[in-house]
């Protein structure tokens, strides 16, 4: 009987030979499970009468393998390690992704993009579902790693803002993919980048369905556990929580960022606006009233001034936009290229606990039903053959079971792993600031320049009666070098 709050514990390895069963559905062998495994990962206990039995088995598929090292003998050069700086995982490669004009189908739109690749130097067009079936190629191949997100998909009435803002993400994507240590160098990458035929989705279909997923390809996958610290569960706790505080931070710092190039490029406007206004009243023609004809050179003058202005206007709105438009490429996306990167840690936080956990609870609870039939069977001395079948059921439970916590431990290796390449990003936070800060620099300095030519234009726009400047007076706090003279 399962019941709350206390252990399970299966059979050490010194038990039974079992340790070379083959795993039910695989071609692989693997090791005994891990006494202490259960105790440590969830509360269940069976009875004594409901743990495994061992199970013998032929000895043709019995396979040799080296005994596993222990942590005392842990070899040199510990694969759990990543040895990679944010300059190498940068230079791998650098994608862009354009949008292409619109396509008119049989009654809708489609957008598609250009993906240009320098690493595989090509360029080839894809569009929104060919990028969800790379992804999915790639959660089914590295289902324990850091897999990105994509963009929502098109809703009907997509306006331009939308579109674009989903170009962006998708650049932010496959970068994040094509720079990350292990999809860089798969097939399903290489194909998505540079396979110009017209059935790229069969293509990635085919490359992914032909082979497993990591577990089952890594060599060192069954000897995940002996590679890490013996406080993982501790470790990871600590992780899982400093990226959620780092995550929510740079969260609010992307905010603000968005906030302070949206209101550059809105200064941008209202200048220009500003500038336009000022030449509309250069150019008004219409005639001055006789009453007013002893100022029309004051008008006159007044007014060819004005007109004048709107270039200079013209030219601080273009630096405000540039500004702008600078920020967001190079300090809001940066943001946002980390943020992603983030909330895919938390994704695979997710399932390493949603998943690879809750599948072994429930492995568990069907081996404890399974159990209980065979008891069941054997006081009521069913037939022979239903007993068989049942005690057959029984042993690729027990396998599924062993392989399971097989894949825990290696969900917890690559765990580690990733949260090692989050660190590697941490960096990107200096490219970032400095980007915003050289931003910030150059926008003052071109629009400085700008304000300060446009001084010495405003003093011919006072004439006195006899064409005499009179430039306003200053007030009284202000230094005699902030009048209209030129520096």
């Amino acid at each position: 009987m399962i019941s709350a709050h206390c252990n399970f514990c299966l059979p050490d390895s010194s038990d039974s030979p079992a340790s070379a069963s083959l795993v039910a559905g695989t071609n692989r062998c693997v090791p005994p499970c891990p006494a202490n495994f259960f105790r440590s990962h969830w509360s269940l206990s069976l009875s004594p009468a409901d743990l495994p039995t061992p199970q013998a088995v032929e000895p043709q598929v019995i396979v040799q393998r080296a005994p596993a090292p222990s942590r005392m003998q842990m070899p040199q050069g510990n694969p759990l390690l990543l040895s990679h700086s944010l300059q190498e995982l940068l230079a791998r490669d650098t994608v862009q992704v354009e949008l292409i004009p619109e396509k008119k189908g049989l009654f809708l739109k489609h957008v598609e993009y250009e993906v240009s690749s320098q690493r595989f130097k090509s360029s080839v067009y894809r569009r929104y579902n060919d990028f969800v079936v790379f992804q999915e190629m790639l959660l089914h191949k590295f289902p324990y790693r850091m897999v990105p997100a994509l963009p929502p998909k098109r809703m009907l009435g997509a306006d331009r803002e939308f579109i674009e803002a989903r170009r962006r993400a998708l650049k932010r994507f496959v970068n994040l993919v094509a720079r990350h240590p292990l999809f860089s160098e798969d097939v399903v990458l290489k194909l998505f980048l540079s396979f110009s035929g017209s059935d790229v989705q069969n293509k990635l279909k085919e490359s992914a369905q032909c082979v497993g997923d990591e577990f089952m390809n890594c060599k060192l996958a069954t000897r995940a556990k002996d590679f890490l610290p013996a406080d993982i569960q501790a470790q990871f706790a600590i992780s899982r929580e400093l990226i959620r505080n780092i995550y929510n931070s740079f969260h609010k710092l992307r905010d603000r960022a968005e906030r302070i190039a949206s209101r550059a490029i809105d200064n941008a406007a209202d200048l220009l606006i500003f500038g336009k206004e000022l030449s509309a009243i250069g150019s008004d023609t219409t005639p001055l009233p006789s009453w007013a004809a002893l100022n029309s050179s004051t008008w006159g003058s007044l007014k060819q001034a004005l007109k004048g202005l709107s270039v200079e206007f013209a030219l601080l709105a273009d630096k405000a936009a540039q500004q702008g438009k600078q920020e967001e490429n190079d300090v809001v996306e940066k943001l946002n290229l980390f943020l992603d990167l983030l909330q895919s840690y938390k994704d695979l936080c997710e399932r390493h606990e949603k998943g690879v956990l809750h599948k072994h609870q429930r492995a568990l609870h069907k081996y404890s039903l399974m159990k209980r039939q065979m008891m069941s069977a054997a006081v009521q001395n069913r037939e022979p053959e239903s007993v068989e079948q049942l005690e057959s059921r029984i042993v690729e439970q027990e396998n599924a079971i062993q392989t399971m916590e097989l894949r825990n431990y290696f969900s917890l290796y690559c765990l580690h792993q990733e949260t090692q390449l989050i660190h590697v990003y941490l960096p990107l936070t200096s490219h970032i600031l400095r980007a915003f800060v050289n931003s910030q620099i150059q926008g003052h300095k071109e629009m400085s320049k700008v304000w300060n030519d446009l001084r010495p234009k405003l003093s011919c726009l006072f004439a006195g009666p006899h064409s005499a400047l009179t430039p306003p007076r200053s007030p009284p706090q202000s230094p005699p070098e902030d009048g209209l003279c030129p520096h």
